[in-house]
């Protein structure tokens, strides 16, 4: 992203050269214009005032305009009180860069700033024709009204690039928000994921730590260490995501035939945990972002088993086609705890701290066209169910 903005900025920088060159020529060939040499000067300085408030960044732009105002109104009451003023040009170049500068008024600046100045650049504009050698037939007169007509439009091209400016700041506010609850989602599903093993393998090792053997305990803290380490790779891929966008957002399995392991790592906790894929489910027939899908809804239902299913022997994991539509996806996590209060009002699993891994996951199983429902069973234990479309939207 950062090569691209340079490269955006060099280009940029390579088109403004030129066009300022051809301004400045053009502001010295009217320069030669009026029959004095200090008229002269002020033209050359009146011009180059504008242009450079047009070049100037934002937070310069009141003092830059103001300033360009004020010699180009000067330039022209000087040469306006001259017997011997210009005869076929008021300062045309100097006149278009006026009107822009207008334009960028209305557009950058606060309201009250905008006005007053917006009303300066009027007056230099339509004092300019006084710079012109008086023509007797009514030509100076025409000029001075189409000028006095132009105001209003440029008044009006200002508030509509305000508008539009606002319009791209409020998407751009959306974007970054949208992706600000991305980030959450997937920092809850990198590492709540980990962090709850870590939690869970350390109770089981301090339970069963006198009566389990040297080699036993070695291996369960190796176990915590090996769940430490994925928790820490997950944090350096998220860290890598959020420094350069164009690393990846972290692990997105685009087969179903990765939730394997999942399952094996869940069972390595004490508790077993048995997948079920239907035939005819292969990379072919489910699309990579709806085999994520289902990947994050697997994840976060055997993390919330792991935390809150107290005394489940087994968790189930089927993944197969809906019996009633074999083009929806069902994705099925169950486990057989005891039937305790387990559960808060809002159908999360109790102590989840509000839900917010379920919310993330109905969020972005929504967006992939699927629901996702969740609750307990009617013979024990809890369920979670998302049902997914096997065609990607925007397919």
């Amino acid at each position: 992203m950062i090569r691209s903005l340079r490269a955006r900025l060099r280009l940029r920088h390579a088109l403004i050269a030129p066009a300022v060159a051809l301004l400045l020529v053009l502001l010295f060939l009217e320069a030669a214009n009026p029959p004095a040499w200090a008229v002269r000067v002020g033209y050359l300085a009146a011009g180059a005032g504008v242009l450079g408030a047009l070049l100037v960044p934002r937070y310069h732009l009141a003092r830059a305009a103001t300033g360009a105002v004020l010699v180009s109104g000067a330039v022209t009451l000087v040469a306006g009180g001259l017997q011997n003023r210009a005869d076929n040009t008021p300062g045309m170049t100097e006149l278009l860069l006026l009107l822009c500068l207008g334009v960028r008024v209305v557009r950058q600046l606060r309201p009250a700033r905008a006005t007053a100045l917006m009303a300066g650049v009027a007056a230099a504009v339509v004092l300019m024709p006084l710079r012109l050698q008086d023509w007797g037939d009514g030509r100076i007169e025409i000029l001075l009204l189409v000028l006095v007509l132009v105001m209003p439009l440029v008044v009006v091209l200002g508030l509509c690039l305000r508008l539009y400016d606002a319009l791209r700041a409020r998407q751009r506010e959306a974007v970054l928000q949208a992706q600000r609850i991305e980030y959450a989602r997937d920092l809850h599903d990198f590492v709540a994921h980990h962090v709850t093993a870590i939690v869970a393998r350390t109770r089981a090792a301090r339970f069963t730590a006198e009566s389990q053997s040297p080699e036993a305990i070695d291996r369960m803290l190796a176990e915590i260490e090996d769940a430490g380490s994925q928790a820490l790779g997950s944090m350096r891929a998220m860290v890598s995501h959020l420094r350069d966008t164009a690393a990846p957002a972290g692990p997105a399995p685009a087969e179903l035939a990765a939730l394997r392991e999942l399952t094996d790592e869940f069972s390595a906790g004490g508790v077993l945990a048995t997948l079920h894929i239907g035939s005819g489910l292969g990379a072919r027939e489910v699309p990579a972002e709806i085999a994520g899908v289902a990947h994050r809804v697997v994840r976060e239902a055997l993390t919330n088993a792991r935390k809150y299913a107290r005394g489940a022997r087994h968790v189930g994991v089927a993944v197969d086609r809906a019996a009633d539509s074999p083009d929806r996806l069902v994705v099925e996590v169950t486990d057989d705890a005891a039937a305790t209060d387990n559960a808060t009002d809002d159908g999360a699993p109790a102590g989840s701290g509000g839900g917010f891994g379920l919310m993330g996951l109905t969020e972005r199983v929504a967006a992939a066209g699927g629901t996702l429902t969740s609750g307990p069973r009617e013979r024990g234990g809890w369920s979670v169910r998302a049902e997914l479309p096997l065609r990607a939207r925007g397919r």
